[in-house]
């Protein structure tokens, strides 16, 4: 059903947006996570892999372990405003949310530790693709 409407939608990610990155190989960091759909508001279970400054997600994590892997989506994190903790928001445990411009995600992970490495490796990434785009002015 969510392949359906990814499809119709066009909401599937964009190759282009992605070549040349090898998210099978040695990621920034890799994981699950707990993540809320985009249109269809239920929680699901997904493999997360940041790799140079992209956020990619699979339906698990075999699904990522080859250079013919496909991700069900893909963020470029130089696109977002924020990442922080969202138990507030969510009223769930180990809550972070990452906002960009558009829209604002909303993930939940295993435990606190897990959470805090993420909202950490996701901010690095952030920062570092301001500073990338920045110097590129």
């Amino acid at each position: 059903m969510e392949n359906l409407w990814r499809a119709a939608t066009g909401q599937e990610p964009d190759p282009e947006s992605y070549a040349g990155i090898e998210f099978w190989s040695n990621p920034e960091r890799a994981g699950w996570l707990t993540k809320q759909g985009d249109y269809i508001k239920t929680w699901r279970r997904r493999w997360f892999v940041l790799k140079q400054g992209k956020l990619f997600w699979f339906k698990d994590q075999s699904s990522a372990a080859t250079h013919s892997s496909v991700p069900r989506g893909v963020i470029s994190v130089s696109t977002c405003l924020t990442v922080k903790g969202a138990e507030d928001v969510l009223h769930k445990a180990s809550a972070f949310e990452l906002s960009t411009p558009e829209s604002t995600m909303f993930f939940i992970a295993d435990n606190d530790k897990d959470k805090e490495d993420w909202i950490n490796s996701i901010g690095r990434a952030i920062v570092l693709g301001s500073r990338s785009h920045a110097a590129s002015e």
